[in-house]
């Protein structure tokens, strides 16, 4: 697969919160560190997405933002 994305991540499924329209999927990228993504649950039966599963954390946005308190 070759996309236009630069920040691609590897990583491990640790979670998946599955819903009705949307699911949550939790990622191990190493470090202690983690990401979550928000993805259509027909996505996630599609892509065979479970606990475990080496994916790819494809990361494609115009903005970042940060915050502070």
């Amino acid at each position: 697969m070759k996309i236009s994305a630069r920040n691609v991540i590897k990583g491990t499924v640790l979670e998946v919160k599955e819903g009705p329209v949307n699911s949550q999927v939790r990622v191990d990228i190493g470090g202690g560190n983690t990401i979550k993504s928000m993805i259509t649950s027909d996505a996630i039966e599609e892509l065979g997405i479970a606990v475990g599963s080496e994916v790819q954390v494809v990361i494609k946005a115009s903005d970042v933002m940060l915050g502070i308190d």
